[in-house]
C-alpha cells in the first residue's frame, strides 16, 4: 500500500516534469516571436519591459530547473513586473492570458518547492 507521502512525492515529480517541459516550450515560442517579430523597443519603458518579458522570466525558468524556490520566483516576478511597467507606461494591463500561459511554468516550480519543503521523508 502506498503512503500517502509517496503519492505527494509521485504528484511533485509529474508537475516539475510538467514545468521543465512546458518551460522547453514557452521559451521555444518566446524565441520564435522575437526572430520573427524584428520588432524591438523604441523608449526606455519599453526596454525595462522587455528586460522582464521574455528574459526575466526565461532566465528565471531556466535556473528554476536547478533551483525551484528563487527560479519560479523570478520567472513570477518578472511577470509581475512586466504588468506594473506596462500598467504605469500604458495605462492598462497588457490584454490576453497568454502572458500568463508563457509564465505558468513558474507557478509550476514554486508548487513543487512548496510541496518538497513541506514533504518529510520517512525514517529508515
Amino acid at each position: 500500500m502506498e503512503s500517502r507521502a509517496g503519492r505527494q512525492l509521485l504528484s511533485t515529480r509529474v508537475v516539475r516534469w510538467v514545468a521543465r517541459l512546458w518551460t522547453i516550450g514557452s521559451i521555444g515560442l518566446i524565441l520564435v516571436f522575437l526572430v520573427g517579430e524584428r520588432s524591438y523597443p523604441q523608449i526606455p519603458a519599453e526596454w525595462l519591459g522587455f528586460l522582464f518579458f521574455p528574459f526575466g522570466i526565461s532566465v528565471g525558468m531556466i535556473l528554476a530547473w536547478w533551483r525551484e524556490g528563487i527560479g519560479g520566483t523570478i520567472a513570477v516576478g518578472s511577470l509581475v513586473l512586466f504588468y506594473v511597467i506596462h500598467l504605469t507606461t500604458a495605462g492598462t494591463l497588457p490584454r490576453g492570458w497568454a502572458w500568463l500561459l508563457f509564465v505558468a511554468p513558474g507557478f509550476l516550480f514554486l508548487l513543487c518547492w512548496f510541496r518538497s519543503r513541506r514533504t518529510v521523508p520517512a525514517a529508515a
